[in-house]
């Protein structure tokens, strides 16, 4: 099972907005949201809320990607997340993420029995190209006790 599948199988949310993961690696990962009327706005585009949770979903994605092997020692963590609104978005939208440290350092300083946290870059684009929001998911992996 790709890690896409799995979070689609185990996250209420993800199955509630039908986002689907298209790519899952710990270099990238990429989900889309569907265009469904339900889930709209005012203006006829996809509600911010479902905006803010496809971009959180593509984060988490990119870190059970990137951070699976650790999940035997450490729980990963959303610790704060900020998120910019650009343009208006309609239509299919579709969020990319990318790590903002190398892997090795995290797990370098989860070994050094630290709480590492670092950030995950998502932007969030219509079907045209344009950017319609920006946001930085910082995490962190917390030791298990």
């Amino acid at each position: 099972m790709t890690v896409g599948q799995m979070l689609a199988a185990t996250v209420p949310m993800a199955r509630t907005l039908k986002l689907e993961f298209l790519e899952t690696t710990p270099e990238r990962a990429v989900v889309r949201l569907p265009d469904q009327a339900d889930y709209h706005n005012h203006l006829g585009g996809p509600h911010a809320g479902a905006m803010f949770t496809l971009a959180e979903s593509a984060s988490g994605a990119i870190v059970l990607a990137a951070f699976g092997d650790q999940l035997h020692r450490a729980v990963p963590l959303a610790v704060k997340a900020e998120i910019g609104y650009k343009k208006l978005a309609k239509g299919i939208v579709t969020a990319t993420a990318t790590l903002g440290r190398p892997i090795a350092d995290v797990v370098a300083e989860l070994d050094e029995g630290e709480r590492p946290e670092f950030p995950v870059a998502v932007e969030i684009q219509r079907q045209d190209g344009a950017v319609t929001g920006v946001m930085t998911v910082v995490w962190t992996l917390r030791p298990n006790d």
